[in-house]
Protein backbone atom coordinates (compact mmCIF):
# COMPACT_ATOMS: atom_id res chain seq x y z
CA UNK A 1 0.00 0.00 0.00
CA UNK A 2 1.28 3.47 -0.82
CA UNK A 3 1.96 6.07 1.87
CA UNK A 4 -0.95 8.16 0.56
CA UNK A 5 -3.39 5.25 0.82
CA UNK A 6 -2.08 4.51 4.30
CA UNK A 7 -2.98 8.10 5.23
CA UNK A 8 -6.48 7.55 3.80
CA UNK A 9 -6.91 4.61 6.20
CA UNK A 10 -5.53 6.61 9.13
CA UNK A 11 -7.79 9.52 8.21
CA UNK A 12 -10.80 7.18 8.15
CA UNK A 13 -9.93 6.03 11.68
CA UNK A 14 -9.40 9.62 12.83
CA UNK A 15 -12.76 10.64 11.32
CA UNK A 16 -14.52 7.75 13.05
CA UNK A 17 -12.86 8.71 16.34
CA UNK A 18 -14.04 12.34 16.06
CA UNK A 19 -17.59 11.23 15.31
CA UNK A 20 -17.55 8.86 18.28
CA UNK A 21 -16.03 11.47 20.59
CA UNK A 22 -18.59 14.09 19.58
CA UNK A 23 -21.40 11.68 20.26
CA UNK A 24 -20.06 10.63 23.66
CA UNK A 25 -19.27 14.20 24.72
CA UNK A 26 -22.75 15.38 23.80
CA UNK A 27 -24.52 12.69 25.85
CA UNK A 28 -21.86 12.60 28.58
CA UNK A 29 -21.33 8.92 27.82
CA UNK A 30 -19.04 8.44 30.81
CA UNK A 31 -22.06 8.78 33.14
CA UNK A 32 -24.76 6.17 33.69
CA UNK A 33 -27.47 8.48 32.33
CA UNK A 34 -25.26 9.32 29.34
CA UNK A 35 -24.57 5.67 28.63
CA UNK A 36 -28.28 4.90 28.69
CA UNK A 37 -28.94 7.82 26.34
CA UNK A 38 -26.16 6.64 24.01
CA UNK A 39 -27.61 3.12 23.88
CA UNK A 40 -31.08 4.47 23.16
CA UNK A 41 -32.63 6.12 20.13
CA UNK A 42 -30.94 9.44 20.84
CA UNK A 43 -34.20 11.25 21.40
CA UNK A 44 -34.22 14.38 23.55
CA UNK A 45 -30.47 14.92 23.32
CA UNK A 46 -29.05 17.76 25.38
CA UNK A 47 -28.16 20.89 23.44
CA UNK A 48 -24.76 20.80 21.78
CA UNK A 49 -23.19 23.81 23.49
CA UNK A 50 -19.67 24.51 24.69
CA UNK A 51 -17.30 21.58 24.23
CA UNK A 52 -20.13 19.38 22.94
CA UNK A 53 -20.87 21.89 20.17
CA UNK A 54 -17.23 22.26 19.26
CA UNK A 55 -16.79 18.48 19.20
CA UNK A 56 -19.81 18.11 16.93
CA UNK A 57 -18.60 20.83 14.55
CA UNK A 58 -15.11 19.28 14.57
CA UNK A 59 -16.55 15.89 13.63
CA UNK A 60 -18.68 17.34 10.85
CA UNK A 61 -15.77 19.35 9.45
CA UNK A 62 -13.46 16.33 9.67
CA UNK A 63 -15.97 14.17 7.82
CA UNK A 64 -16.45 16.79 5.09
CA UNK A 65 -12.71 17.21 4.59
CA UNK A 66 -12.06 13.47 4.74
CA UNK A 67 -14.43 12.92 1.81
CA UNK A 68 -12.48 15.43 -0.29
CA UNK A 69 -9.14 13.93 0.73
CA UNK A 70 -10.24 10.35 0.06
CA UNK A 71 -11.55 11.20 -3.40
CA UNK A 72 -8.37 13.06 -4.38
CA UNK A 73 -6.10 10.35 -2.97
CA UNK A 74 -8.04 7.53 -4.62
CA UNK A 75 -8.10 9.32 -7.99
CA UNK A 76 -4.35 9.85 -7.73
CA UNK A 77 -3.88 6.16 -6.96
CA UNK A 78 -6.19 5.03 -9.78
CA UNK A 79 -4.37 7.32 -12.21
CA UNK A 80 -1.04 5.91 -11.13
CA UNK A 81 0.15 9.40 -10.22
CA UNK A 82 3.43 9.19 -8.32
CA UNK A 83 4.29 12.87 -8.03
CA UNK A 84 5.98 13.50 -4.65
CA UNK A 85 3.70 16.53 -4.17
CA UNK A 86 0.76 14.15 -3.81
CA UNK A 87 2.38 12.37 -0.88
CA UNK A 88 3.57 15.66 0.61
CA UNK A 89 0.12 17.20 0.28
CA UNK A 90 -1.48 14.11 1.84
CA UNK A 91 0.97 14.24 4.74
CA UNK A 92 0.34 17.96 5.28
CA UNK A 93 -3.40 17.37 5.15
CA UNK A 94 -3.32 14.47 7.61
CA UNK A 95 -1.14 16.13 10.24
CA UNK A 96 -3.04 19.40 9.99
CA UNK A 97 -6.24 17.45 10.71
CA UNK A 98 -4.61 15.74 13.69
CA UNK A 99 -3.72 19.19 15.05
CA UNK A 100 -7.08 20.70 14.09
CA UNK A 101 -9.06 18.49 16.46
CA UNK A 102 -7.51 19.56 19.79
CA UNK A 103 -7.23 23.17 18.62
CA UNK A 104 -10.96 23.26 17.80
CA UNK A 105 -11.86 21.43 21.02
CA UNK A 106 -9.89 24.07 22.94
CA UNK A 107 -11.75 26.85 21.09
CA UNK A 108 -8.63 28.61 19.77
CA UNK A 109 -10.37 30.46 16.93
CA UNK A 110 -7.61 32.03 14.81
CA UNK A 111 -5.21 29.13 15.17
CA UNK A 112 -8.03 26.76 14.21
CA UNK A 113 -8.50 28.63 10.93
CA UNK A 114 -4.76 28.57 10.18
CA UNK A 115 -4.55 24.84 10.85
CA UNK A 116 -7.62 24.26 8.66
CA UNK A 117 -5.98 26.33 5.91
CA UNK A 118 -2.85 24.16 6.11
CA UNK A 119 -5.04 21.14 5.38
CA UNK A 120 -6.63 22.89 2.42
CA UNK A 121 -3.17 23.73 1.11
CA UNK A 122 -2.33 20.03 1.37
CA UNK A 123 -5.40 19.17 -0.69
CA UNK A 124 -4.49 21.84 -3.23
CA UNK A 125 -0.98 20.43 -3.52
CA UNK A 126 -2.47 17.05 -4.34
CA UNK A 127 -4.91 18.42 -6.93
CA UNK A 128 -2.27 20.58 -8.63
CA UNK A 129 0.05 17.57 -8.87
CA UNK A 130 -2.73 15.70 -10.68
CA UNK A 131 -3.44 18.42 -13.21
Amino acid sequence: MTPTLTLVVYMALLTWATLLAASLIRVRGWTLAGTMLAFGNRENLPAAIGLAGRAERTARNTLENFMLFAVIALVAHAAGATNPRIASGATLFFWSRVLYIPVYYAGIVYLRTLVWLAGIIGLAMMVLALL
